[in-house]
């Protein structure tokens, strides 16, 4: 069996049962070699021009596996009445979240523009990245986020981010659904962002080049497990 993360491959030993040595770990490719070129378009929305406040993005469908309220939540809480959020994305959590921006006081520094065919271009120029999800296999969208040179702050759900952000060094873990820990990590970010060159380096393993290479090894090792010596005739 293949998992696409250490996380989904220990939910598959110590949930199904599944002996260890019958599971393997290869990512999903979800950095292609495009992803650059399409970081440099524009995004064409004015809150991402040059010279613009910073912007807090979440990228998701709008589901309640993604958890976007929190992320309402915890914006409406950072002390940076300049900042503002972008929620990319579709689903059945759109009116829902849009009473909740309206509720919380919210409206014109929330925009939930919908589903973007690029949102590469909106990544490389959000002040931070933030998933907060309930649960995930592998975070794509995390992944592409720090490959387009992007901070990020994430929920520590199962599974997946705590591999992508290695246990917290590339960016902050917080508790699911913990509003003031979002928001706390999120104001951390925007007052002392990393070095935004070097976070791509942390996730290479996720290159659609790296994981085509670590597939074919996994392939022929196990080709090579199988092959039987020919008895002499």
């Amino acid at each position: 069996m293949i998992a696409v993360s250490d996380g989904v491959k220990d939910a598959l030993v110590t949930v199904l049962g599944v002996p260890e040595g019958k599971v393997a770990t290869l990512y999903n490719p979800v950095v292609a070699p495009e992803l650059k070129r399409l970081a440099r378009e524009d995004p064409c929305h004015p809150w991402f021009a040059a010279g613009e406040p910073p912007v807090v993005l979440g990228v998701g469908s709008l589901t309640p596996r993604k958890d976007f309220a929190t992320l309402v939540r915890a914006f409406a809480r950072l002390e940076r009445p300049d900042a503002r959020l972008v929620i990319l994305g579709e689903g059945e959590e759109r009116a829902a979240l849009q009473a909740l921006v309206a509720e919380l006081g919210l409206t014109g520094r929330v925009d939930l523009p919908g589903f973007a065919q690029n949102p590469f271009a909106f990544m490389s120029r959000a002040a931070v990245f933030v998933l907060s999800s309930t649960l995930e296999g592998l975070p794509g969208a995390l992944v592409q986020a720090l490959a387009c040179g992007c901070p990020a702050v994430a929920t520590d759900c199962p599974s997946g981010p705590r591999e992508v952000l290695r246990d917290g060094a590339v960016g902050p873990l917080v508790p699911v659904g913990d509003v003031d820990a979002m928001a706390a990590a999120i104001a951390r970010v925007l007052d002392d962002p990393p070095d935004r060159a070097a976070l791509p380096a942390a996730v290479e393993r996720y290159d659609a080049g790296s994981v085509l290479d670590a597939t074919c090894a996994y392939l022929e090792g196990m080709a090579s497990r199988g092959r039987r010596p020919r008895r002499p005739a």
